[in-house]
């Protein structure tokens, strides 16, 4: 069964200490087989992902922090992200693991939600928010995923009532859900089995946006 090295993090620690070019390029070998290891077991998670999905690309981003617009000119992330995107347009909704000392988690759902998705989305949640509550309110969801988080507007968005009973859904400018893993968790053996069980039982909301997101408010389908 694939894990992920201790070596990941020692390395990471060792890293933020020395965020430069040159102890990068004297350290790069290790990273490399490092990283190596993190994409096959990337690998291992997404095989194991397209028995209740179908996941059309995985993908590891890279080390390298682009600077040019940062204040924080720290050449080097001190993480690894891994981004599973699901076969659009059907299905909606993304899923992130998130590999850092003392700050690894999983996160899933709607991050930069495209101004459209973002107000069908809010219009659903006028119409009706009953679903949407049902699904993750229920015990099951809640003890995998815990409580619906992402930023949000202060009041209402443009044409909605601040005074609407569902505003607490209608202000959001993400739907997203976390959940955070200690590093003793990371390094576990079932690490890999912990996230595939959580990546599951997202899938009721998934299913839930992904309907909403391929239909109009009368439930007729936008796909072809």
């Amino acid at each position: 069964m694939l894990t992920i090295n201790p070596e990941l993090f020692s390395f990471f620690s060792k890293l933020k200490e020395n965020n430069n070019r040159d102890w990068f390029l004297d350290n790069k070998a290790e990273f490399k087989t490092l990283e190596a290891e993190v994409k096959l077991f990337m690998k291992a998670v997404e095989e194991k992902m397209q028995n209740y999905d179908k996941i059309e690309k995985a993908k590891m981003f890279r080390i390298y922090r682009d600077v040019r617009f940062s204040k924080n000119k720290m050449p080097y992330k001190n993480h690894f992200g891994i981004a599973f995107h699901r076969e659009k347009p059907a299905l909606r909704g993304g899923y992130y693991i998130h590999l850092e000392p003392e700050n690894s988690f999983l996160g899933v759902g709607f991050w930069a939600p495209n101004p459209e998705d973002l107000f069908r989305i809010r219009k659903e949640m006028e119409l009706d928010g009953d679903e949407l509550r049902t699904i993750i309110a229920d015990a099951g969801f809640k003890k995998h995923w815990g409580n619906l988080s992402g930023d949000e507007v202060k009041t209402a968005p443009k044409g909605f009532s601040k005074e609407h009973p569902n505003i607490d859904l209608i202000k959001k400018k993400q739907y997203v859900f976390v959940k955070n893993f200690s590093d003793q968790e990371v390094f576990a053996p079932h690490f890999i089995e912990h996230i595939d069980t959580h990546f599951q039982n997202i899938r009721p909301f998934f299913d839930y946006m992904s309907s909403v997101l391929t239909t109009d408010l009368n439930g007729e389908s936008l796909l072809d």
